[in-house]
């Protein structure tokens, strides 16, 4: 009798710790990703007027079709890293009557790559005329702030020569 509880018992509490083992964390999360995988240079290669078959063998088939806007496919692509928050990427393309492209929205543009967005450089061809840009304030520290005054600490430095060692005779 005295057995049966204490096997009982340390059964429970096994039980127990197993179970609390899944709420732990570091435990690895799968990453989700549902929809379209949608590149730049998919995007690079519509052109306004292609039908719809060569865009689907470009892009590949939309996820939605919508039934009230027959003319109009979207392409929803989101990934959710391993317990991170969602992150989604929508590009909806417009046919014309003639069944031909004519028009594109979403998070992805034509011509320009995220990687060079992210850099701040424009990918041009050094033949295209450059694109206008619409004019954003350059954002400012408010005067007096501990950020300002950072700022300016950096904005003053002067850059320091690292001195090269001499390289080591080796005979």
């Amino acid at each position: 009798m005295q057995n049966t509880k204490l096997m009982l018992a340390s059964l429970s509490f096994a039980g127990l710790v197993a179970l609390a083992g899944c709420s732990f964390p570091g435990v690895y999360k799968v990453d989700i990703q549902q929809g379209n995988v949608v590149t730049q240079d998919m995007i690079d290669q519509l052109r306004p007027g292609m039908t719809r078959q060569q865009v689907r063998f470009i892009m590949g088939n939309p996820l939605i079709t919508d039934t009230f806007h027959a003319n109009r496919w979207d392409y929803l692509y989101s990934i959710q890293p391993g317990g991170s928050p969602r992150q989604q990427e929508r590009v909806s393309l417009v046919f014309n009557a003639n069944d031909q492209l004519a028009g594109l929205a979403g998070d992805f543009m034509p011509g320009v790559s995220r990687d060079e967005q992210i850099l701040g450089r424009d990918a041009q061809a050094p033949d295209a005329a450059p694109a206008a840009q619409p004019s954003q304030p350059e954002e400012r520290p408010a005067p007096g702030s501990l950020l300002e005054q950072i700022q300016r600490e950096v904005d003053e430095a002067e850059p320091v020569p690292v001195p090269i060692p001499e390289p080591l005779e080796t005979e």
